[in-house]
């Protein structure tokens, strides 16, 4: 059995799973700081309690940990998701698409915010990181089931609100 305390086993289990939890948090929170902030102090307390932590169970501890760092901060803030604007070049772009691309991201960020936190986390993480719903069950701690529900409701929602999709 790998112990987490040895410093090869904890530097591949946060190269196996800082960018996802990164990702899990950063798309509860809207803010990339904040994520941040947390994966770091999630790996910490991994670290110290590396003793009582298997290497099996570590991916779960840092999980859940991770979502506890989250919960703290946002009793006293309001969620809201953000997209970082990718400078991209459009200058062969007629002046009617761009205007048409982002009246179409904003009715999206629109309908995102607008879902509850457990869909736009399902939904984000299915469609945004290739998770499968397996994988999303396990880092939210419920059953595939509950994530079919979800990503179909999340589905449903932004098909009301968006034309074709």
């Amino acid at each position: 059995m790998d112990n987490v305390c040895e410093e090869e086993v904890f530097s591949s289990l946060f190269k196996a799973n800082s960018k996802t939890v990164f990702n899990y948090i950063y798309y509860k929170f809207g803010n990339e700081e904040k994520a941040y902030d947390v994966v770091q102090e999630a790996f910490v307390k991994l670290w110290e309690n590396c003793a009582k932590v298997s290497a099996e169970k570590a991916k779960s501890y840092v999980y859940t940990v991770a979502n506890n760092l989250y919960l703290n901060v946002i009793k006293a803030e309001k969620v809201r998701l953000k997209y970082a604007n990718k400078s991209n070049d459009t200058s062969y772009e007629s002046p009617e698409f761009l205007l048409e691309e982002k009246e179409y991201k904003e009715k999206l960020d629109k309908a995102l915010n607008s879902l509850p936190e457990n869909q736009r986390t399902t939904f984000l993480l299915n469609r945004i990181d290739g998770k499968k719903y397996a994988e999303i069950a396990e880092m939210e701690g419920v059953s595939v089931k509950a994530i079919e529900k979800r990503m179909h409701l999340a589905l449903k929602s932004l098909r009301d609100q968006i034309e074709g999709i």
